[in-house]
């Protein structure tokens, strides 16, 4: 499946409301809640774990960033935007840093 795929299958399932036009609002807010759930359970990893991902923990992973992928396709569907055309930009720009050394450091536009 293909990242535009997987968008189109993801937005049949999109029950949400729409918050004064502004249809990104309720994707925005599901991807940092479901990205926390995903930190928390890595933080549970460290402290009960010891660091250690089990099987079970791995599928508890597996199905929280699947969970923060449908917040992302919700969220590029409601701007418009494709998620295949994300990816390629986004492996562009990598492509680039890592080209020109500077994969590390921050700021965006480097």
């Amino acid at each position: 499946m293909n990242f535009n795929d997987y968008q189109a299958q993801a937005t049949k399932t999109a029950l949400y409301p729409k918050v004064a036009d502004h249809g990104w609002v309720y994707p925005a807010l599901g991807l940092a809640n479901e990205a926390g759930e995903v930190t928390g359970k890595l933080k549970k990893v460290i402290r009960d774990n010891n660091g250690e991902i089990n099987e079970a923990r791995r599928q508890d992973l597996s199905k929280e960033l699947g969970d923060v992928l449908w917040y992302i396709a919700q969220l590029a569907t409601e701007l418009g935007i494709d998620l295949n055309d994300i990816a390629e930009a986004n492996i562009a720009k990598l492509a680039s840093r890592q080209e020109r050394g500077v994969l590390g450091g921050d700021g965006d536009n480097r």
